[in-house]
């Protein structure tokens, strides 16, 4: 249970006292989300979500303000006002305001922290006792409810809260107990069947025998049959009548009374046998009940409970070692290690797989009632297939809400928790993404994008919406929302508005080049394939190439868009020879005029116009080196020069190269025997261009849609 961001925790996850402030634990609960070792209730109910921590102000003075701020504390609040990730920051403006002793700013920090950090249940706990020193009982009680509507399994905030009660209510009043009462079994309602529930229900019972009302700490023990050596203590020291409901009482004693009245008439046969004759049976007085009446009953409310316990003990054993693998059950901004993420997906893998009744072990027979005759038969319970998954559920949940507890920060859990709850309740499961979203991950794009995601597949097309713009304001420059906000309105049908968001898109990233031209080819892609205008997609793609001119991918794109319409050797001709002018690397442009070249084989009406465009591809070889030539076009010398001892060069050849005449072939020649089939002579050997990865699909195949793209500045 724990303290967020605080290194001084004790064995069961709690914080150790501190100097710092009183009850130095680090917890916390505004908004959204459980507590400490406990999740929030299983029914995954709405949660109020707290002030967005992103536009914290300093609130306006209040009537009891005590003054001036302490010097400090305008920088402090200023240092975590600026980077609210901070967690250090923040424990330094707390603990200023702790040690300053200063209400107003004591109150300020506490409120900005817990709407940031609503996990650390222990700076509630410090709130609500800086409220109670200061004389305002009530705002102390209002920060402890605050508290736990947020983290509602938050065993020590539920008892610190009935300690506040206990210490401020006037217990004379007769309604004081009926309150403590109510807050009593809203806690174990909401936090009972956590597992480590236990220092509350023992805190109920005691309390109940304090005010000396043995019946209901008997019904709060039966309700937890967690220990039944307390049961059977608490019976051994009152009468059975005193301690449990009448109902069950009067059964128990017409029960016990029979069984009673069976073995005495077994006795009083075999003593009649032995009695001298004329001697009466000795008058057994009706209405009174025996010791011996009393310590049968005793025993068969303990046999009674017993099947119960054992159920609830076997549970235990089943789960402890996966309890026992959970080394940080409390939330902290330290990062978690694999070892402790595996633990909860492995915890919570074996508790869904128990919501499947042919994976259950069970520990008995349910049909064994009985023992040997003596016991009272309890009035069945039994439970159907569908209650026993509800329980189930309802012990999945639970544990879910613990998990977002130690791992608040970490996308996968609160997207496993949702797509849990999504087969059962749309709304719950919503919540858990808004949870997720606004209060513990509102910097994280990816968990924005699966709400967004949500919405949309269940027809929230104006929730889908406002997450998506609600995130690019809060996360500028993410090139992944804008696509995704244009992939939205054309799924809808809204083509102009996906062409306006794209469009606002490029101007607004003029300063940009590189993600000036990633959005223009957007832009023209979808102008072009959905709106079957390649007029506009090409104006789209020759202005940014007047900003991005050695940009590769935008003369690729313009190339394409050319090369895929109607035929045109003009325009593909423009293409090239805009791409050859550009800044552009020499390969690149080896690439460029060999597609042109290829073209120009495909479609050409004449050879002469073939024949051009060849020799000025060989041309732009020799210029740029003809090591590129070997490489690129495949032409493999037909000599071979060898070095003489004398230094003379000696050629090798069947045949004087000069005499041969240089015709180029219009098709690829058939691969030679014995050479490198891979750099085959010819302009038509455009094979090796095709192969080139960074320009297959556009070359996009690298883009990860699901990651934000963030351009060199």
């Amino acid at each position: 249970m724990a303290a967020e961001g605080c290194d001084e925790l004790s064995g069961n996850g709690e914080l150790e006292e501190s100097s710092a402030m009183e009850a130095s634990e680090v917890p916390a609960l505004p908004p959204t989300e459980m507590s400490e070792e406990n999740g929030s209730p299983p029914e995954a109910p709405q949660v109020s979500v707290g002030p967005d921590p992103a536009t914290f102000s300093m609130p306006p003075a209040t009537e009891d303000e005590e003054g001036e701020i302490p010097a400090d504390f305008e920088r402090l609040w200023k240092a975590a006002h600026d980077n609210p990730q901070d967690f250090t920051s923040w424990t330094d403006l707390l603990q200023y305001c702790e040690q300053e002793s200063h209400m107003t700013a004591s109150r300020r920090a506490l409120e900005a922290f817990l709407a940031r950090y609503p996990l650390c249940y222990g700076y509630w706990k410090k709130y609500a006792d800086l409220e109670r020193r200061a004389g305002y009982n009530n705002k102390a009680e209002e920060v402890c409810i605050q508290g736990l509507q947020v983290i509602p399994l938050s065993v020590d905030l539920w008892i610190h809260y009935i300690n506040l009660l206990l210490g401020t209510l006037d217990m004379n009043l007769p309604e004081s107990p009926d309150r403590i009462r109510s807050v009593f079994e809203e806690g174990v309602s909401a936090a009972g069947l956590d597992f480590h529930s236990d220092r509350l229900w023992d805190l109920y019972v005691e309390w109940e025998k304090e005010q000396g009302n043995m019946k209901n700490a008997a019904a709060v023990l039966d309700r937890v049959l967690r220990a039944p050596t307390q049961l059977k203590e608490h019976l051994n020291g009152h009468e059975p009548k005193d301690v449990l409901s009448p109902e069950e009482y009067e059964e128990l004693r017409a029960f016990c009374r029979h069984t009673q009245k069976a073995e005495r008439a077994e006795q009083a046969q075999e003593e009649e046998e032995e009695r001298p004759p004329g001697e009466e049976e000795p008058a057994t007085p009706e209405g009174t009940d025996s010791e011996e009446l009393m310590q049968k009953i005793r025993e068969q409310v303990l046999i009674r409970r017993d099947k119960v316990y054992q159920d609830n003990e076997g549970e235990v054993r089943k789960r402890w070692n996966f309890e026992d693998a959970i080394k940080r059950p409390y939330f902290h901004v330290k990062p978690l290690d694999r070892v402790q993420l595996r633990a909860w997906h492995t915890y919570l893998d074996w508790e869904i797989a128990q919501l499947n009744p042919d994976t259950k072990d069970p520990q008995q027979d349910p049909d064994q009632a009985d023992t040997e005759g003596s016991e009272v038969t309890a009035k069945p319970q039994e439970e159907t297939q569908d209650t026993a998954v509800s329980r189930d559920d309802y012990k999945v949940r639970i544990l879910f809400e613990r998990c977002l507890i130690a791992c608040a920060l970490y996308e996968e859990f609160w997207i496993r928790y949702n797509q849990y709850l999504e087969t059962q309740s749309v709304d719950e499961a919503r919540a858990v993404l808004r949870r997720a979203c606004e209060v513990h991950l509102a910097n994280k794009p990816n968990i924005h994008l699966q709400w967004a995601t949500f919405e949309e597949r269940h027809g929230d097309l104006t929730e889908a919406r406002r997450v998506l713009e609600s995130l690019e304001k809060s996360l500028p420059g993410l090139a992944v929302v804008r696509l995704r906000r244009a992939a939205l309105e054309r799924r809808a049908g809204q083509l102009d508005q996906s062409e306006a968001l794209l469009r606002e898109a490029v101007e607004e990233s003029k300063e940009k080049p590189t993600l000036h031209a990633f959005y223009s080819i957007k832009l023209a892609r979808l102008l072009l394939k959905l709106g079957r205008n390649p007029g506009r997609a090409r104006g789209v793609l020759q202005e940014a190439l007047e900003i991005s001119p050695d940009n590769d991918k935008l003369h690729l794109n313009l190339l394409e868009l050319e090369v895929s319409g109607d035929p045109s050797a003009e325009a593909v001709q423009e293409c090239v020879t805009r791409a050859l002018a550009a800044p552009l690397a020499p390969h690149t442009k080896i690439l460029f005029s060999q597609r042109g070249l290829q073209f120009a084989e495909d479609y050409s009406n004449s050879i002469e116009s073939v024949l051009s465009v060849y020799e000025e591809h060989q041309k732009l070889l020799k210029e740029l080196g003809g090591t590129k030539r070997e490489a690129e076009n495949g032409d493999e010398e037909t000599e071979k020069l060898l070095k003489s001892e004398d230094g003379s060069a000696v050629a090798v050849s069947a045949q004087d190269p000069t005499t041969m005449p240089h015709v180029p072939i219009t098709t690829p020649p058939p691969p030679v025997m014995g050479a490198d089939t891979s750099a085959q002579a010819g302009y038509g050997g455009y094979s090796s261009w095709y192969q080139q990865p960074q320009y297959g699909s556009y070359g996009y195949q690298n883009w990860n849609y699901n990651q934000g793209y963030y351009p060199p500045s």
